[in-house]
């Protein structure tokens, strides 16, 4: 059983799932332990155009959707980029902004994994 991956969070996001209404937070924060351990969540999508093994977790509700948008493909840690409530189907410019930035700032001091 591999060491579970510390979670860092970028910029403003895990301020941001704290934001989240507590039925949203619970599911969010299960899922985010689920890749911590190794496992893939319940339904995730990937999001390459942000940057390379960017996934988006959706949590339903009835106000909308919320995302969390991760990257697990750096050796040292679960990284997030972004958290997130989405009523529209699409990305909003600013949100993909937001992720972006915050994707390549890890870049800066991160190691990809070695296949």
């Amino acid at each position: 059983m591999e060491q579970e991956k510390e979670i860092r969070w970028l910029g403003s996001s895990y301020r941001d799932l704290l934001a989240f209404p507590e039925e949203m937070r619970r599911p969010a924060g299960f899922q985010l332990g689920k890749i911590q351990a190794g496992l893939d969540p319940d339904g995730w999508k990937p999001f390459d155009s942000i940057g390379p093994g960017t996934r988006e977790i959706r949590i339903r509700e009835a106000d909308g959707v919320f995302r969390v948008m991760y990257v697990t493909k750096f050796v040292e840690a679960l990284y997030v980029l972004h958290c997130f409530q989405k009523k529209t189907q699409k990305l909003s410019p600013r949100a993909r902004q937001i992720a972006e930035t915050r994707y390549r700032a890890i870049g800066l001091h991160a190691r990809p994994h070695h296949h």
